[in-house]
């Protein structure tokens, strides 16, 4: 009989230990996984992928240590989006970010169920990928890269008040692009400022595009638009060609060459983003009651090499306010 007790027990260690192994004993957990898709190497997006990672490890995520990144870049590419959003989803990741609209609809159509978290989408409705901004409804929520289209166009006004044709350059298939477009030429008509608008399909047709447009226009605006935020060199040396200033709604296409502007802080915004994922992993929030968070007051950003070159004047409230809350390229 004793002998009958001591198998039973050797037997109960034995299965106990089995259990513990197999991941039915309580302590053992799975390191969460975090996809990442995004469209392209770009100054504004490579920014938004840091300030995702700092905001995971806000809320207590490290890359490496208690969470695991997967990070797939399309390379421009828009075909590969498909692949790369499908591979994310098989990999069975915990929460999937999407930096650019493209990439965010690519992981929107190979889910409905993995959280997404928008990493950057000027209008997440507008875009098809949530059915309203205040209360998303399904899988997806995030941050919006809405510039203050507004000030911006208050800005430009300030730098050339005897301006008569104000031009806008734009990707006509960047959904971000688009709508800042139409929102921003509704400004320029309510303010009395006559706009020229000029679209382009891909990078191949800016030189041609915006050499046509610093011929017709006192200065140019560029929405929020990663194909032109690519080929910002193109731009502005054809606006410096003509001694013709650019005013970009993103703070890295004035580093790259831009005059001024007030910009959503693109490394802030990916840290509301990364911060929102957390939060999602530790079942804090849900995408479906989550509203789309909208970044309001966007930091003054100034190149004054490039405006003393074109021999601007810069308004002195807006060089204060720069040096003292923004950032100023000399």
């Amino acid at each position: 009989m004793k002998r009958m007790y001591t198998f039973i027990a050797i037997l109960l260690v034995f299965l106990g230990f089995a259990y513990f192994m197999e991941g039915g004993g309580t302590t053992k957990t799975k390191t969460p996984h975090v996809g990442i898709l995004t469209l392209m190497h770009q100054p504004a997006l490579d920014q938004i992928h840091k300030g995702v990672i700092k905001g995971l490890a806000d809320e207590g995520y490290h890359e490496g240590k208690n969470v695991k990144v997967d990070y797939q870049n399309a390379q421009g590419d828009q075909s590969n989006l498909k692949t790369m959003a499908s591979k994310l989803v098989n990999e069975d990741n915990d929460v999937l970010v999407g930096i650019t609209t493209p990439a965010s609809q690519a992981l929107a159509n190979a889910t409905t169920k993995i959280p997404i978290v928008l990493g950057a989408v000027t209008d997440p409705h507008g875009a098809g990928l949530v059915k309203n901004n205040k209360k998303p409804g399904g899988n997806i929520t995030g941050v919006s890269d809405q510039a203050p289209l507004a000030r911006d166009l208050k800005l430009i006004k300030e730098f050339m008040p005897h301006m008569k044709t104000l031009g806008i350059i734009y990707t006509s298939s960047d959904s971000s692009a688009t709508t800042e477009h139409r929102l921003f030429v509704a400004l320029c008509k309510k303010e009395h400022v006559n706009v020229k608008s000029y679209s382009i399909s891909n990078s191949n047709d800016l030189n041609q595009v915006s050499q046509e447009a610093v011929s017709q226009c006192d200065a140019i605006f560029v929405p929020t638009d990663n194909t032109i935020a690519g080929a910002m060199s193109t731009l502005v040396a054809n606006a410096d060609a003509a001694k013709k200033p650019v005013f970009p709604a993103v703070d890295t296409m004035v580093k790259d060459g831009g005059v001024a502007t007030y910009s959503i802080n693109q490394y802030k915004l990916g840290i509301e983003g990364g911060k929102l994922a957390g939060q999602i992993l530790k079942g804090k929030k849900k995408t479906a009651t989550t509203p789309v968070k909208y970044i309001k007051n966007g930091e003054p950003t100034l190149n004054l090499k490039q405006a003393k070159k074109l021999g601007l004047h810069v308004p002195a409230k807006f060089l204060k306010d720069a040096k003292a809350n923004g950032e100023v390229y000399k």
